[in-house]
């Protein structure tokens, strides 16, 4: 692979090549993405999806568009000091076609910002409640009348393929979704290959899947444009873009310290116990004497999480530089933070937040509840979006058809893309407006 095309400016529909020497330096490319993202419907629903734990009521606790928020930012200081290092390797970059340090910041802070922008209600748990419905609920029915690869992506819905589903989307008036450049959409893909075969290998690349049968077209246009490196004949496979190895290095920076600072301010962390976990990643940096000054739990993690953040950034960097050509030749095989020297402090800490954070009863609780919601609202949902294509609508389904929003489409030509419109409007659905919906189904409101 090679950085001139992987920067590529293109954007859906283009008929000729963005050059980066004649981009506005007000307003540069790669900056429209993330104001397209930040300004979409998609992304304003995050404010109201689970992060860690699930409808949380303190100012404390992040949601989805708090974390991702906070991913940004550590994506375009990496970015930036990735873009530095890069340069002055590659100075061509610069001279000949005019490429700026802040572009790659800019690329991956967008990326970063859409991360999670596919992720359903109730997190991690709602994609497997929508999976489950699919594999052992009513929705395993509906097997024989789909591809293995269609089915496959609905019992393993993915966040990933969604979000590039919602960015990339084609509907009237907004083709190609939100036309980001395919700079930005290959550093979204952190998996670019499709639902099956499953983890077929041990490569970073094969632990999940990040597009549906529907993006395959696109999905294909994208990687091809850049010039990712195709991994199999027999089916849809790519290696990374480069980028993408820092914007799920700033999401494993964040979820590592951030969710473990939500444990410790929510008392789920005991703060005596928890700060030497963060002392002993960033133990030579800190300024003693500031730190004794600081009187309340929230400050000394808020001092030590910056620290903490800011050496990740910058082991991250150095990893990204030392392995770069194994990068771009696709033999870099796992994340950055995998061969980081801080491995086993960051294991510590994931293994406190699982223990104390994921696992703790309000969190289950609340997960158990948004399995069951979601679980209802497919069986209502899916039946209907099966009677539709099978032509045989019940009054309920046209009753439920009529609560659907406008850019809905259902037809009677293709259950999989029914079934698949279904999953995508639930999964937009914030955590409060899933169970507002489910009681209204439930007719405990009206």
């Amino acid at each position: 692979m090679n950085w001139e095309q992987l920067l590529s400016l293109k954007r859906y529909g283009d008929t000729n090549k963005r050059l980066r020497k004649e981009q506005d330096e007000t307003r540069l490319g790669f900056e429209v993405d993330y104001d397209r993202i930040i300004f979409s419907a998609e992304f304003r629903g995050l404010q109201d999806k689970t992060q860690v734990v699930p409808l949380s009521k303190t100012d404390f606790v992040h949601t989805r568009l708090t974390h991702s928020l906070e991913v940004s930012v550590v994506g375009r200081s990496l970015g930036r000091r990735v873009g530095q290092l890069l340069l002055k390797k590659h100075p061509h970059l610069e001279s000949s076609h005019g490429y700026k340090m802040n572009d790659f910041g800019a690329i991956v802070a967008a990326a970063a910002l859409a991360h999670d922008i596919g992720n359903p209600p109730f997190g991690h748990s709602g994609e497997k409640a929508i999976g489950a419905y699919f594999k052992e609920g009513s929705g395993a029915n509906f097997k024989d009348l789909l591809t293995a690869k269609e089915y496959q992506d609905l019992c393993d819905f993915e966040g990933n393929a969604n979000g590039f589903k919602i960015l990339t989307e084609s509907r009237e008036g907004r083709e190609g979704g939100l036309r980001l450049s395919y700079a930005t959409l290959g550093a979204f893909m952190k998996y670019p290959k499709e639902s099956l075969p499953k983890k077929p290998s041990k490569h970073i690349v094969d632990k999940k899947y990040g597009f549906f049968q529907s993006e395959k077209q696109m999905f294909n246009d994208v990687a091809t444009d850049l010039g990712l490196i195709k991994r199999h004949d027999d089916y849809l496979s790519f290696q990374r873009h480069p980028l993408a190895y820092l914007v799920e290095a700033a999401d494993d920076i964040c979820y590592t310290i951030i969710d473990f600072e939500d444990g410790i301010n929510l008392g789920l962390i005991q703060e005596e116990y928890a700060l030497e976990y963060l002392i002993n990643l960033v133990r030579d940096s800190i300024i003693t004497k500031n730190y004794n000054t600081l009187k309340t739990t929230e400050d000394r993690v808020s001092y030590l999480r910056a620290l903490a953040i800011g050496r990740l950034i910058e082991e991250a960097a150095t990893l990204f530089m030392k392995h770069e050509e194994a990068i771009l030749s696709g033999k870099f095989e796992t994340g950055l933070l995998d061969v980081s020297q801080y491995k086993a402090q960051i294991k510590d800490i994931i293994d406190i937040s699982i223990n104390n954070v994921y696992r703790s009863k309000e969190v289950i609780n609340k997960e158990i509840a948004g399995y069951q919601i979601l679980n209802q609202l497919l069986e209502s949902f899916g039946k209907m979006a099966f009677n539709y294509y099978d032509d045989n609508m019940s009054n309920y389904d046209k009753l439920l058809l009529s609560t659907l929003p406008e850019i809905v489409k259902l037809s009677n030509e293709s259950l999989y893309e029914n079934l698949l419109a279904i999953c995508l409007y639930i999964s937009k659905l914030s955590d409060t407006n899933a169970m507002l919906l489910h009681k209204k189904l439930q007719g405990q409101i009206l």
